[in-house]
């Protein structure tokens, strides 16, 4: 159990925080290199979607100045293990209260990495419409890394992390997906062709789900 503070622990709740009538909450889901960033960047241009990302908001929680969980985040990221729930879906409603430009519409990216964090964000968060996967080669996804490890500086973007993340995507992250796509909750998006070919069928793939471009 992670150690709570009063802006990260939340009271258990009978009802969502959001409702799924209002709020449209889309996972997003892929081994680490399947390219989820950039599509969610095309959703967000032209779908008026807003953009979380757990890893992002875990990373930003490790440098704040003054939070608790730093280091321990910290650790769990290079180890290449997932953060306990209650910290990540606690991040996640934060960020899902203090963004009223969201419009209703959120993408969630790299979340839910276990089946406890999926129950807990559904049950106390909001359900989501469906989890977008991209379902991608480890050889391919590895390549990506490395290269972009030359350039972001992001800490775990080298062969060993690499190699942790690949293994506890599959072990953690796949049973997500597979309980999802048992309630016909899965868009899976075959993430091995160009950028734009890719969001070519996530647009098309969106449509199917009756979501619309957003009116610019």
């Amino acid at each position: 159990m992670a150690p709570t503070s009063p802006r990260l622990s939340a009271p258990k709740k009978s009802t969502p925080a959001f409702s799924p009538d209002k709020t449209s909450v889309i996972y997003v889901l892929g081994g680490p290199g399947a390219g989820k960033g950039t599509q969610c960047a095309n959703l967000v241009r032209d779908y008026g979607f807003t953009h979380l990302s757990a890893g992002d908001l875990l990373r930003a929680e490790q440098d704040r100045e003054g939070s608790e969980f730093g280091s321990m985040i910290k650790e769990y990221i290079a180890e290449g293990k997932i953060v306990p729930m209650e910290v990540t879906v606690q991040l996640l409603e934060n960020a899902m209260m203090d963004q009223e430009k969201g419009r209703g519409r959120f993408l969630i990216d790299g979340f839910p990495r276990k089946m406890d964090q999926a129950i807990r964000f559904e049950e106390a968060v909001c359900p989501s419409k469906f989890t977008l996967f991209f379902d991608c080669p480890e050889d391919v996804m590895t390549e990506r890394l490395i290269n972009r490890g030359k350039t972001s500086g992001r800490a775990d973007d080298n062969a060993e992390s690499i190699k942790k993340r690949f293994k506890t995507f599959v072990e953690t992250s796949m049973p997500v997906v597979d309980y999802f796509e048992k309630e016909n909750r899965v868009v899976k998006i075959k993430a091995v062709k160009s950028p734009g070919e890719i969001y070519e069928e996530v647009k098309m793939r969106m449509g199917e789900r009756g979501f619309e471009m957003a009116v610019k």
